[in-house]
């Protein structure tokens, strides 16, 4: 279709005279005067021609202008929008920015995660105390004399005494209980402990067959071995010069009995014991 300019120029070249549109010069020439009015006159002729030839042309050699449609453009726009792997409109470009924001946001934590060492669990239960170590009968003794023998070198080392100190106060309790935590038949409330069998000699008791009556302690406290040996033991240190006394003389001097020279007899069997005793680590027990 003819632009509206194409049209104009058309419509005014077909109005102009005959021997105008002839683009005759010679009849040009005939019709016009001479002088100044004449020379405008043709300027503007020949101006009006060339307009007029150069419209024909142009509308002949260019042929029919296309124009563009908006929505065309848009479409191509989005065509190459997606041909590059872009997103086609604004609204696709903010999701996708939205996508690539969260998902590096998601890298970075999980990245920290990989990289934060592991929590230790907490300990649920406290380590029971190892339990000590069951210890060999020495010296032809039980395994209830030896532990008691045991309790005995044991107080001793708890208060300080030195091996022949031991020796004295096993030897004792030889002689008064044969190392049996013995309660009375005279006092029946030792029975209510813990006892290895019982004896009837006023209201003695325990592995040294002490009397709650003579100021020894109480009951519940004598019948317990380490404790009963400690009092021997406490005894045996006010004695003066009993390191060098002879064995039977410095446990009379504690245990003031009606038979002195009767603990003598179980030195041997007392220093066999206590020296088997500590090589097992039973002070330390």
């Amino acid at each position: 279709m003819p632009s509206v300019v194409e049209e104009r120029a058309r419509r005014w070249a077909t109005d102009l005279p005959a021997w105008l549109r002839a683009r005759d010069w010679s009849q040009v020439r005939g019709h016009l005067d001479t002088g100044k009015v004449r020379l405008t006159v043709a300027t503007g002729i020949i101006g009006v021609l060339g307009f007029a030839a150069f419209a024909e042309t142009g509308a002949a050699s260019s042929g029919p202008v296309t124009t563009v449609s908006p929505v065309t453009a848009a479409q191509a726009e989005a065509q190459r929008a997606e041909a590059a792997g872009a997103p086609a409109s604004r609204a696709e470009r903010a999701e996708a920015g939205a996508k690539a924001a969260a998902d590096q946001k998601k890298s970075t934590k999980d990245s920290a995660a990989a990289q934060k060492p592991a929590a230790q669990a907490p300990a649920t239960t406290k380590a029971a105390p190892k339990a000590p170590a069951k210890l060999t009968p020495v010296a032809g003794l039980s395994q209830v004399q030896t532990e008691n023998a045991a309790a005995i070198v044991r107080a001793g080392a708890k208060n300080g005494v030195p091996e022949r100190g031991m020796i004295i106060a096993v030897a004792t309790a030889m002689q008064e209980s044969t190392l049996l935590n013995r309660a009375s038949e005279v006092l029946p409330e030792s029975k209510n402990y813990p006892h290895q069998g019982t004896g009837w000699d006023h209201d003695s008791v325990g592995l040294f067959q002490q009397r709650t009556s003579s100021g020894w302690g109480p009951v519940a406290s004598l019948m317990q071995p380490e404790y009963a040996a400690t009092k021997f033991y406490q005894g045996l240190l006010q004695v003066p010069g009993w390191d060098r006394m002879p064995l039977t003389y410095a446990a009379q001097a504690v245990q003031v009995s009606a038979f002195p020279e009767a603990y003598a007899r179980h030195e041997g069997a007392a220093t066999a014991v206590v020296r088997g005793l500590l090589q097992q680590g039973a002070a330390n027990g």
